[in-house]
């Protein structure tokens, strides 16, 4: 059966496309990302495609697209807009869009981290709201304050860690600044960001608790349909064509 075609200008609603980014080459060695900078795997861009292909069957058009700073966020954006043909539209890079900022972990395998401290305390690291890594010195070469990407960013503003807390902090003070205004006008608008970025944004749009969005974890590469009124408050979301995904009214 063909997937439904979405006439957005017919749609009484305003449908937004979140995405996480596809497959990372750190992601495929299990490592700590955070704000460093891997590129995507053969698997990933191929991932992206698919998206990419699944979104332009539906009839998804979009006015703007945004990413993080970081080049998978970028490239999975750019992939889409290729080849669903916005290759005209404006596009926009982020740093409050960036993964959250795992501090001395990042570069670390994983599996590194479990034999050292354990599985339950790198659970934590990785799920817990509250739960925070060491943080990077501000002197390290890898602090995001020394990278030129940022140099436009206050340093203050600029983590040495964070916590899924903090993350929601600066990804809500980038959506009501600049997706809030675009919804009201009913812009149709693709967002290419990182799981937990997405996964902060979410719970704060759809109410999800500090305890429940610990074990909500989101799929690389998969669009989620978040559909918003005209004033810009959010409704419902779900997976595109996620076969048993029920939706969420937020």
């Amino acid at each position: 059966m063909p997937e439904p075609r979405y006439n957005q200008s017919e749609m009484p609603t305003v449908p937004v496309i979140l995405i996480r980014h596809a497959q990372s080459q750190w992601n495929l060695e299990n490592r700590f990302t955070g704000w460093a900078d891997p590129p995507l795997t053969e698997a990933g861009i191929a991932e992206a495609r698919r998206a990419a292909e699944r979104l332009r069957s539906c009839g998804f058009r979009f006015d703007a697209a945004y990413s993080s700073r970081l080049r998978r966020a970028v490239l999975t954006r750019d992939l889409i807009l290729q080849s669903t043909g916005h290759t005209n539209i404006a596009r926009h890079q982020d740093w409050r869009l960036n993964e959250r900022h795992y501090g001395a972990l990042q570069g670390l395998s994983k599996d590194d981290a479990v034999s050292r401290v354990g599985a339950d305390q790198v659970w934590r690291w990785r799920r817990g709201y509250h739960d925070r890594a060491a943080p990077l010195r501000l002197d390290q070469p890898t602090h995001p304050a020394n990278d030129p990407l940022y140099a436009d960013v206050a340093p203050s503003l600029l983590p040495s860690v964070e916590n899924l807390d903090q993350t929601r902090t600066r990804v809500m003070a980038f959506w009501n600044r600049e997706i809030v205004p675009q919804l009201k006008q009913g812009k149709r608008l693709l967002v290419s960001a990182h799981g937990n970025t997405l996964r902060a944004l979410i719970m704060h749009l759809d109410g999800i608790g500090a305890k429940e969005v610990e074990d909500f974890e989101i799929p690389t590469a998969t669009p989620i349909v978040y559909e918003f009124s005209r004033d810009g408050h959010a409704l419902h979301w779900h997976y595109l064509n996620c076969k048993g995904q029920e939706r969420r009214s937020a």
